[in-house]
């Protein structure tokens, strides 16, 4: 980015400082890629304790109006309409090209109110794109709420004492909550495959709700880095890295993320930006997806190394990759030919020309632990 672009920061900063994070630019954001301990602990601290991340410079958006759900589905490949109420769903924002312009969760707050987490590089182009399709529906930025998402196996027990409505709530629902007169929005939900939850909270009250979560023995902040660590071996995709304008929900490996309700022969086929691409896409295949990969040595592949096959030839690109401290072995996704997308494909990754052999392996990398009730 530019070098006078004025950085912003979260409510948080000072106690990211005070933990000695190291502070970098991240979608217009200074973020704390990591603390004292460094990356790998971090990590590790979340799988079997509890990680503090703030997440408050992702965009926080309500849509509200009547009939919103299906005015919503015109933008995204779900079905809105079939939502309870405090039921959330993650969806794309599908392009006319059959590409994804973002992806994000949605949250049904009641009949025709919704609340989207989008991605913070994306915010501003999504609300546009929301206003523009949706002139008559009522856009609001929650520009003076924070985020904060709680993640791993001890997780559960700081919600149990804070809120236990909270902890009685299953994957991907949500609810409203008083923590110490504090009103919070929280979902069971977030981007580690850990159990955990996303609080919403006023920028009034974040500190003090920081404060009550950090009080805990199992809660520590963790970074960036370990962020995408561990959203890395949970298999799931960055925005602007694994999927983007150029592929598709199916060429990226979410074709989960397209309800049955909107394919073909579904109840509400279609009608969503690039319909007739996508469900093309899925009925006739495609000639590229999106694989897992395991490393072999211990020195990682980054993104944007190429990939070839026995043969030499270029067959695609690394999008994500790094160490993975729960494996304690680097790991890799990227897009190659839809021929060599079975498990168990032997590839090759070049690494300041050298090529390092990487194996296609089934994702997720490190199985998930939602709690589903």
């Amino acid at each position: 980015m530019p070098e006078d672009t004025i950085l912003k920061k979260t409510s948080f900063y000072d106690y990211h400082i005070a933990a000695q994070g190291k502070m970098v630019p991240f979608a217009g954001y200074l973020m704390p890629v990591q603390y004292s301990e460094g990356i790998m602990q971090e990590h590790l601290h979340c799988r079997d304790n509890a990680g503090l991340f703030d997440v408050s410079h992702m965009g926080q958006v309500v849509v509200k109006g009547e009939g919103a759900a299906l005015a919503l589905e015109r933008l995204m490949p779900v079905d809105l309409e079939s939502l309870g109420i405090n039921q959330q769903t993650y969806a794309t924002f599908t392009t006319e090209a059959g590409g994804i312009s973002d992806d994000l969760i949605i949250t049904r707050w009641a009949e025709d109110t919704f609340f989207l987490v989008v991605n913070a590089g994306c915010k501003e182009q999504d609300i546009a794109h929301l206003r523009a399709h949706l002139p008559n529906f009522e856009i609001t930025y929650l520009a003076d709420r924070q985020l904060l998402a709680l993640q791993g196996l001890r997780a559960k027990e700081v919600m149990a004492e804070l809120a236990p409505e909270a902890n009685k709530l299953v994957f991907m629902n949500g609810c409203r909550v008083s923590i110490d007169g504090m009103d919070c929005y929280v979902t069971r939900s977030g981007y580690t495959g850990e159990d955990g939850f996303e609080l919403s909270v006023d920028a009034a009250d974040a500190l003090a709700l920081a404060d009550k979560l950090l009080a805990h023995d199992a809660v520590n902040w963790i970074g960036l880095g370990a962020r995408d660590s561990l959203r890395l071996e949970a298999g799931l995709c960055l925005y602007g890295h694994d999927m983007n304008l150029d592929t598709s929900p199916v060429e990226a490996g979410i074709i989960w993320s397209i309800n049955k309700s909107r394919r073909v022969d579904g109840a509400k086929a279609g009608g969503f930006l690039g319909a007739d691409i996508i469900l093309g896409h899925i009925a006739n295949g495609v000639t590229k997806k999106r694989v897992g990969f395991l490393v072999d040595g211990r020195a990682p592949v980054r993104e944007g190394a190429e990939i070839i096959d026995e043969q030499g030839t270029v067959v695609g690109q690394i999008t994500s990759g790094g160490f993975g401290p729960t494996l304690q072995a680097p790991i890799a996704m990227g897009y190659v030919p839809t021929e060599l997308s079975i498990v168990g494909t032997q590839l090759q990754a070049l690494v300041r020309g050298k090529a390092r052999p990487i194996t296609v392996t089934k994702m997720p990398l490190v199985q998930q632990r939602y709690f589903r009730g």
